[in-house]
């Protein structure tokens, strides 16, 4: 071996002639190692059951249990009156894919429907049937307010197994966004010029018409067709509609909002009923909305509000009070209103409401809030 220091700055010292060490050649696993059996087309030895398939800790078999033990439904089947026609799907059913879809997250009819068929829990509830959408749409429609009162029994089931403490609860809201689009709404200070515009353009295609229709007569004959409205009438008669209908509601909005504001005023001033009546006469006889008050034509109870991504969207805003324990809700309220501010009151009155409807007296002692919750 030599000793002399190496040539190479990077090398620390010299080793000498390396040696080859002869190894065996590796053989690639596949070859020798054992795989566990794998054959899609096998066959089950016995009928399979979802049960198996299914873990025994999942939060579908709590749905199940908790709809077919603490739930009473009567009010679900006591809707279904006519015995005529075909068999629908059983409430119990429909409640338990809803109530899954809704827990993770899945509240699309659509993808409800995917679930029961892809999904091994939805299909675990679903006793593996395959509701299609319209079904589960229809089902969730036809029984809204049946839903709402499952709330107030699952609230008290949670109470009766001591999952609402009451000594802390928590509120905050979000912003939903609703099926409506932006640019099918109109300010108030617009829709005035575009009902004159509009009945305008329909006069001048009521005398088109009307010189067609004499046009018509003379070249075909009184008796033959082309007295039709034209489609573009019909379609602006119809705008023309919903304008009118938006202007009322905002119209009305601006009384109802005068009269309340009037009420409040009289009531501080400390004036008689019959002194207040004549100050909400007046505040609503001059009631006007302001120029910017919207109206969406799509669907007209949303409000313009700033969503969570910083954009401006049609939508509502969702409240929500939760117990600290084991994060049990308590109270749900969806609001017009686009900001948070004097939320917190009406939720607190919302939530003594929910406890004292599912048999609950005890009362939060704590109520954790923004500070954007109240003024």
């Amino acid at each position: 071996m030599s000793s002399s220091p190496p040539n190479d700055p990077d090398v620390l010292f010299d080793i000498g002639d390396s040696v080859k060490v002869q190894t065996a050649p590796l053989v690639p696993a596949g070859k020798n190692k054992t795989f566990r059996p794998y054959n899609p087309a096998q066959g089950f030895l016995l009928p399979p059951s979802l049960d198996d398939w299914l873990p025994q800790n999942h939060v579908a078999r709590f749905i199940s249990e908790a709809v077919d033990e603490l739930l009473d439904l009567s009010d679900l089947y006591a809707s279904y009156e006519e015995p005529a026609g075909a068999p629908p799907y059983d409430p119990r059913m429909l409640l338990k894919v809803l109530l899954y879809g809704y827990s993770v997250g899945v509240t699309s009819s659509r993808a409800l429907e995917r679930s029961c068929i892809n999904d091994v829990a939805c299909r675990y509830l679903a006793a593996n049937q395959a509701p299609d959408f319209r079904s589960i749409a229809r089902f969730r429609r036809r029984h809204l307010k049946a839903l709402e009162g499952l709330f107030t029994q699952a609230l008290a089931g949670c109470a009766m197994a001591g999952l609402v403490q009451l000594g802390r609860v928590a509120l905050d809201g979000t912003k939903l966004r609703a099926s409506a689009s932006r640019h099918k709404a109109m300010s108030y200070d617009h829709i005035d010029p575009r009902l004159q515009q509009l009945q305008a353009q329909v006069r001048a295609l009521m005398a088109e018409a009307e010189m067609k229709d004499k046009a018509e007569d003379r070249r075909y004959g009184k008796q033959n067709r082309g007295d039709e409205i034209p489609a573009e009438l019909q379609r602006r008669e119809s705008r023309i509609a919903k304008l009118k209908q938006a202007k009322a509601a905002l119209e009305a909005e601006a009384r109802q909002q005068a009269a309340a504001v009037a009420a409040e005023r009289s009531a501080k001033q400390g004036k008689s009923e019959q002194e207040t009546q004549a100050t909400v006469q007046k505040a609503v006889a001059k009631a006007v909305p302001p120029p910017r008050a919207q109206r969406n034509f799509t669907d007209p109870e949303s409000r313009m509000m700033k969503m969570g991504d910083g954009s401006f969207q049609y939508g509502y805003n969702a409240q929500t009070v939760v117990d600290e324990h084991r994060q049990v809700i308590l109270a749900t309220k969806v609001t017009q209103s686009a900001g948070d501010v004097e939320q917190l009151l009406p939720m607190l009155v919302e939530t003594k409401a929910a406890l004292a409807a599912a048999g609950i007296s005890e009362v939060p002692r704590q109520m954790l809030a923004t500070a954007r919750k109240t003024t």
